[in-house]
C-alpha cells in the first residue's frame, strides 16, 4: 500500500512540474503578445498582470517537482562530511523543519485565498480580476510542496 501511495505522489509531483511548464509557456506568450501589441499599436489590458500571475503559479507548482529531483539548494556540502546515524539525524532535523515551514506557508496561502474569496477582492491592476483566481494556483502549489517535503521526511524515517 505504501509503495502505491509513493508512486501516486511521485506522479503528482511530476504532474505539478508539467503544470509549471505550461504556466512558463503562458508567461512567454503574454510577453510576446504585449510586445506585438506595442509594435502594431493596440493595447490589451492586464497582460503584465497575467504574466506575473503565471510566473507566481509556475514558481509554486515547480517547488515539489524541483525538490524531488534535487534541484533545490541543499545542505549536502555539510552532510557529505557526516556519515551513519549523525547524517540521518541531521537529515531528519532538516526535513522536519522544512515540513513545518512549508506547512505553515501552505496554511497561510490557503487562509489568504479564503479571505480573498470571502471579500471578493480585486487586483489593483488594469484587469481588476478577482484576486482569488490567481491565488488558487499558489495555494495548491504550496500545498503540494508541503506534501512533498513531508513525504520525503516520512521516507527518510522509514529508511532507517
Amino acid at each position: 500500500m505504501l509503495s502505491t501511495i509513493d508512486k501516486s505522489l511521485n506522479k503528482l509531483y511530476k504532474f505539478s512540474g508539467y503544470i509549471a511548464a505550461i504556466f512558463l509557456i503562458l508567461v512567454a506568450v503574454f510577453i510576446l503578445i504585449g510586445i506585438s501589441s506595442r509594435i502594431f499599436g493596440f493595447y490589451i489590458r492586464g497582460l503584465a498582470e497575467y504574466s506575473g500571475y503565471c510566473m507566481a503559479s509556475a514558481s509554486f507548482f515547480a517547488l515539489a517537482y524541483t525538490f524531488v529531483e534535487g534541484g533545490h539548494i541543499r545542505i549536502t556540502l555539510f552532510l557529505e562530511k557526516l556519515s551513519g546515524s549523525k547524517r540521518w539525524l541531521i537529515e531528519i532535523w532538516c526535513l522536519s523543519l522544512a515540513s513545518f515551514f512549508s506547512g505553515y506557508l501552505a496554511f497561510y496561502f490557503i487562509k489568504m485565498l479564503i479571505i480573498s474569496y470571502k471579500f471578493q477582492e480585486r487586483s489593483e491592476g488594469a484587469d481588476e480580476i478577482l484576486i482569488w483566481i490567481p491565488q488558487t494556483s499558489v495555494a495548491i502549489g504550496s500545498t503540494i510542496f508541503f506534501i512533498c517535503v513531508f513525504h520525503q521526511f516520512i521516507l527518510n524515517i522509514k529508511k532507517r
